[in-house]
């Protein structure tokens, strides 16, 4: 991936992230030294700063209108970005999530449909095994890892759960989980859970990436998914 893309993905994700702070009534941005900051009313303190090119496509298709007292507010919503190659429905954000009683959590989240909902939709799975891979794709957004393959989920010791957990040890906990899922699961289909549920990735992509033949993947899926409705005991 060339530096420019990774620029580009950068400043439309901080532009993302800028547009849903200011949906908030009152909201504005406005100028700040070399950049622009984000605050929910005048005078209240900053929540973000963002870049020029951040702005920019802050700013496109009229989405943002002048104030009168300086800066700008929202007018219109940014327009979805389009799904990445191999990730039907993947619209990446962030979604505010309750943990216990009363703790409001923010989580990296996929906003559009996951490809575990779209084969869902199609036909061939059943309502648990459905659940069973909602729950590790739940579970991999608390961990904050969305995205990511490379991630070691053997199972570390101090982990543990609990509703008023610490950020850091909350991450943790959810690590644990997934190490736990996985190895119950097993070798030759956690794979295959790895790329649809954790990584979002279309279930073609998936056959192709583990060797499979073509439309075995969802055999292998459904596979992989009753093993982890059994670990989940959710049958």
């Amino acid at each position: 991936m060339s530096g420019a893309f990774e620029r580009a993905l950068e400043a439309e994700h901080l532009a993302g992230r800028a547009e849903r702070l200011l949906r908030r009534p009152g909201a504005l941005i406005e100028v700040k030294g070399l950049g622009y900051v984000v605050r929910f009313a005048p005078r209240r303190r900053a929540m973000l700063t963002v870049d020029e090119a951040a702005f920019r496509m802050l700013a496109r298709d009229g989405a943002l209108a002048p104030r009168r007292e300086g800066g700008w507010r929202l007018v219109k919503p940014l327009a979805p970005p389009a799904p990445p190659p191999g990730r039907p429905g993947v619209i990446e954000g962030e979604r505010v999530v309750i943990e216990g009683s009363d703790q409001h959590v923010v989580l990296r989240a996929n906003l559009g449909e996951s490809p575990l909902a779209w084969l869902a939709r199609r036909g061939g799975l059943e309502t648990v095994e459905i659940a069973a891979g909602e729950r590790l794709r739940e579970d991999f957004q608390k961990a904050g890892t969305v995205g990511r393959l490379t991630m070691n989920w053997d199972a570390q010791p101090g982990g543990s759960g609990g509703p008023l957990l610490e950020p850091a040890l909350r991450a943790r906990a959810a690590k644990d989980r997934i190490a736990a899922a996985l190895t119950a699961v097993g070798p030759g289909l956690r794979e295959m859970l790895e790329r649809v549920c954790l990584a979002e990735t279309a279930l073609q992509v998936a056959e192709r990436e583990l060797g499979l033949p073509r439309r075995a993947g969802k055999t292998v899926l459904k596979l992989a998914l009753q093993r982890l409705a059994m670990h989940y005991r959710m049958v």
